[in-house]
């Protein structure tokens, strides 16, 4: 894919991960349009990233929103070619708590957010890349989802979120393999503990734990591997229909 049609619609791409891979694709060229429910975060992420950048705010758990901000970011961009969905919400919490049992509001949210959300952002990029005209062996569009690596190894407490996050692994083989005949590859990334606002209120010491927790590095990830693994995904057309964990051999526990 060359530079000239990289145009790519960003979920949760005012902050963390989802502005770490915007950052790093506007600094090859590309257009980008970033999708957030924070209007003043993605104010902030344009004017950081520059003219090649433009925002639409929109709750990724509303199809109609998210359709409507997908029709929009394609228009900012003058088309689509690059999806990366980065919405999402820890949601962590026992499911019989200090507090009484888990509400299933709680549980339907996490869902409605991190696996809904990811469902509707690739419908809806598909759609537009549907339509791309291109060359003899070349992608009509590439999407990518954030998994994690509490998809396959939940802790305690994570019964919403792995849910969710399982859900998003689960769905990507049926995605990419539907979506072939289109030449639109769909791929996945399951972070381990990488340093974002996701963990902004967790103490020292658990974050310490959390770090020596991987093997090698015994640190918690950056945003920009994870923008950098993106774009190795974006480069390589072999890559499709399977998730890659990034989480420097952590297992959780």
């Amino acid at each position: 894919m060359t530079v000239a049609t990289m145009k790519a619609a960003i979920s949760g791409g005012a902050s963390g991960l989802g502005f770490a891979v915007a950052h790093y694709l506007v600094q090859r060229g590309a257009k980008v349009c970033l999708l957030d429910i924070n209007a003043e975060q993605g104010a902030e992420a344009v004017a950081q990233l520059g003219a090649h950048a433009s925002f639409v705010r929109c709750d990724i758990s509303d199809a109609i929103q998210v359709d409507a901000a997908v029709d929009q970011a394609a228009q900012n961009l003058g088309g689509l070619t690059i999806g990366v969905s980065c919405a999402g919400i820890l949601g962590n919490g026992r499911v019989l708590g200090k507090k009484g049992p888990m509400e299933a509001s709680f549980f339907q949210r996490v869902i409605n957010i991190n696996l809904v959300g990811a469902f509707l952002f690739s419908k809806a990029c598909a759609r537009h890349m549907s339509t791309n005209t291109v060359s003899e062996g070349q992608d009509r569009g590439v999407i990518i989802h954030t998994a994690s690596i509490a998809a396959f190894e939940g802790q305690l407490g994570q019964a919403a979120y792995s849910a969710s996050k399982a859900g998003v692994v689960g769905m990507l083989l049926p995605l990419a393999r539907e979506f072939a005949a289109l030449k639109i590859r769909v791929m996945a990334i399951a972070p381990g503990m990488f340093d974002t606002q996701m963990l902004v209120n967790v103490s020292d010491e658990i974050r310490a734990q959390l770090a020596a927790a991987a093997p090698y590095p015994p640190r918690f990830g950056k945003p920009e591997e994870f923008a950098s693994l993106c774009g190795h995904i974006i480069d390589n057309q072999m890559f499709n229909g399977t998730v890659l964990r990034l989480d420097g051999a952590a297992r959780l526990q």
